[in-house]
């Protein structure tokens, strides 16, 4: 039965003899025929070549990667190894046999000489327990079996997946406490004084929200959107912030206590990659010199410059994001339609992030190719260095994608764009926004809104319909040939291979960065979980559904709509870890920056507890937040706008006056004090709050130890154990 099972398939056209792919071809097979590879072919409407390596491979990997006192007592003995590591094996002889023009694979597949490559879906025991078990939607709650798609898809899959499903588990706490404080805060919807105030200022007339076609208009027509942002920005934003900022490391301590548990179990604790890869390499070439590590200051200078102008390219399309939203405001004000005047900026909002998502999408496979040249500029020395610097670099370029616009929403929107009568201008004609009376955050939270809804749902159903959907055409394009095949050719018909081969082929292609791309979704999910989650409390929840369904379909994905992953050995989730914890201490520096900048709950302590009725009348019958909205509008006189500004008059007429957000003289416009004591306070709040909150990080890293003490002395016990078996072997006579 062994003898009908191969390591890979190789798929090609149907070359005309003699022409030069076909000797290109057949010059690589003969390259694997020399190193003892069994080669099978089959054809149909494409060459299928089935390749087996010979066991003397393997038996030179076990012989240089088994451990020194394992060597000495069992010197002759071979254990059958696993069919993931045998995969591995080949594919790295595959990728590293050179012809005699000095061509690999890979510059084969490049000239079209080889269409595809991959190792087959075996119909073993453990495939149709997970494809039974695991890759169904009813088993959305139950837990994964993390040993058998190690078994199937090696360390690398297994451990990817491991993460998933322990980040799930924990963010299901952050979801609930999440949702507490949002329902908390929908029971304050009406009951907020400051909300109340804005509600009953029927007499507090506002500054045209644009020059052409804006009316004065009154604060109370915007009651409803004040409850809103009042049932956001609330005390309970500002105790979630902390316990994200505490839960981000509890996470990442408690993750990396599971994988101790987990590699150890597997015996790939101290496991050590570049010593297989430099086996591998001399079991594939005897002759084979190590390639030596190197570092070029230019070419890192170059690549750094690079870097930076990518991303400020990234940022420049950020700003065209708010371009957009200025202009859109302006024409919506212009509208026809009354409900589009009114709601100018809440539609520019919705649009903006709609607009945002779509270069999230368009920037992601932009960034890719970049970040995939660079790379190649970097020279890396080994596969693992080229991922990791890849990884870094993709990162980087799709935080900037997907955060530029959100910055600028949460720390610069209503803040630079000037006051009455001196408005900052786009090309000196449209005006930047303004933020409501009550507020930014609203502004934040509909943007964070739209666009995890949209990457959550459209993303996901795409990510599922468009291989779904290639899979089933390229069964639909192999069936005619095969029934054919099976009707007038009974003995090709009767190969045990064919359908096998061809069920395989007519799967979706994977490639190296198939689980890179599963990674670098889940990060960015866990970005957005985090970095702004004090504007958004629903973000874990949110996220939690998600990785339930996510779990599920990429197991689905792997298993029945694309061909097998070459499984790779790991004992950890790589570099990923370390951008998971620069993404803690961003979220804590983000949190803070959203409480402090873009949220009210610094002004109104500020007032609370310095200008309130409460302190200046010693009034403790009313509620301290009593006149706050007032105390937060400035004043600015009719007669003093810019003689392009056309105001329609209508409720001006009832006086020289009307109030805009901010803390201004009504003289000369120059700050107040009050702005100067709330800008000190928000200054004071964000380092207090960072220092706290990076202070609680580090104590819970400590208190919670990376490994486990059971591991520690099972590893403690393991090397006793191999020494006291060595001494015996060494010195069996004193023992």
């Amino acid at each position: 039965q062994d003898e009908e099972k191969w390591d890979f398939v190789l798929v090609s056209d149907i070359h005309e003899a003699g022409s030069e792919k076909e000797i290109k071809r057949k010059k690589f097979l003969d390259e694997l025929s020399k190193k003892g590879f069994t080669i099978k072919k089959i054809e149909d409407k494409k060459l299928f070549y089935g390749v087996r390596a010979p066991k003397q491979i393997f038996q030179k990997y076990q012989g240089l990667l088994r451990k020194p006192d394992n060597r000495l007592q069992n010197p002759n003995v071979h254990q059958d190894i696993p069919a993931t590591t045998r995969i591995r094996i080949v594919n790295f002889i595959l990728q590293n046999t050179t012809t005699p023009d000095l061509e690999k694979l890979h510059d084969l597949m490049k000239k079209k000489v080889f269409e595809a490559t991959f190792p087959l879906h075996e119909k073993e025991e453990v495939r149709e327990f997970l494809k039974e078990k695991w890759a169904r939607w009813r088993g959305i709650f139950c837990q994964q079996p993390i040993e058998k798609i190690r078994c199937y898809f090696g360390e690398k899959v297994a451990l990817y997946f491991a993460w998933l499903g322990w980040y799930t588990c924990l963010l299901g706490i952050a979801a609930a406490v999440g949702t507490v404080v949002f329902v908390a805060g929908i029971t304050v919807f009406s009951s907020s004084q400051v909300s109340k105030e804005i509600c009953e200022a029927s007499n507090t007339i506002m500054c045209p929200l644009c020059d052409q076609k804006c009316s004065f208009w009154l604060l109370s027509d915007t009651c409803t959107y004040a409850k809103v942002t009042h049932m956001i920005d609330n005390e309970g934003t500002v105790l979630f912030a902390m316990f994200m900022a505490i839960w981000a490391t509890v996470f990442l301590e408690l993750w990396k206590r599971q994988r101790a548990t987990v590699v150890t179990n597997w015996d790939l604790y101290r496991w050590d990659e570049e010593e297989e890869e430099l086996a591998m390499e001399l079991i594939n070439n005897l002759q084979h010199e190590p390639r030596q590590y190197q570092h070029s200051y230019f070419r890192s200078t170059i690549i750094l410059l690079l870097v930076l102008l990518m991303i400020a390219v990234l940022i420049g399309i950020a700003h065209a994001l708010v371009i957009y939203r200025v202009i859109a405001v302006a024409l919506f004000t212009q509208s026809n339609f009354a409900f589009l005047r009114e709601q100018a900026n809440t539609m520019a909002v919705m649009t903006g992030a709609v607009l945002h998502y779509i270069t999230i999408v368009v920037m992601t496979k932009v960034n890719r190719r970049v970040a995939l040249y660079l790379c190649d500029l970097e020279k890396p020395r080994t596969f693992s260095q080229r991922e990791n610097n890849f990884t870094v670099k993709i990162f980087t370029f799709q935080f900037f994608t997907n955060f530029s616009s959100l910055i600028y929403i949460a720390f610069f929107l209503g803040r630079i764009n000037g006051h009455p009568g001196n408005y900052v201008r786009i090309a000196g004609k449209w005006r930047l926004e303004e933020c409501h009376p009550s507020g930014c955050i609203t502004d934040l939270f509909i943007q964070m809104a739209i666009i995890m809804l949209l990457k959550q749902t459209i993303s996901n159903v795409m990510e599922y319909l468009v291989p779904w959907i290639a899979h089933k055409l390229r069964k639909k394009q192999q069936r005619p040939k095969k029934r054919r095949m099976i009707l007038g050719e009974e003995e090709e018909a009767e190969d045990p291979c064919k359908r096998q081969w061809l069920s395989n082929y007519q799967l979706n292609e994977v490639n190296i960065f198939s689980l890179f791309d599963e990674f670098l979704e889940m990060v960015i999910q866990y970005s957005f979980t985090t970095i702004f989650v004090a504007a958004f409390p629903l973000a874990p929840l949110l996220a939690f559904f998600n990785n339930l369904f996510e779990i599920r379909l990429d197991a689905i994905k792997m298993m029945r709509l694309c061909r097998r992953m070459v499984p790779r050995k790991a004992n950890d989730i790589g570099i990923w870890l370390y951008v998971l914890e620069a993404i803690g201490i961003l979220a804590v520096i983000g949190n803070g920056l959203v409480i402090a900048i873009t949220s009210d709950f610094i002004p109104m302590q500020v007032y609370k507890y310095t200008y309130s009725p409460c302190m200046t009348e010693n009034n403790t019958g009313v509620d301290c937040l009593t006149g706050y909205i007032n105390h937060s509008l400035s004043t600015f006189r009719i007669q003093d706008f810019e003689p392009y500004t056309n105001g329609e008059p209508g409720l001006a007429l009832t006086g020289l006056c009307c109030r805009y957000r901010d803390y201004r003289n009504p003289d000369d416009y120059s700050y107040t004090v009050q702005f100067w004591h709330i800008f000190a306070a928000r200054l004071a709040f964000l380092i207090l709050f960072e220092h706290v909150a990076l202070c609680v990080k580090l104590i819970a890293a400590w208190y919670v130890p990376d490994v486990p003490q059971f591991v520690k002395n099972q590893l403690l016990d393991r090397k006793h154990s191999n020494l006291h078996e060595e001494l015996r072997w060494v010195m069996p006579q004193k023992v």
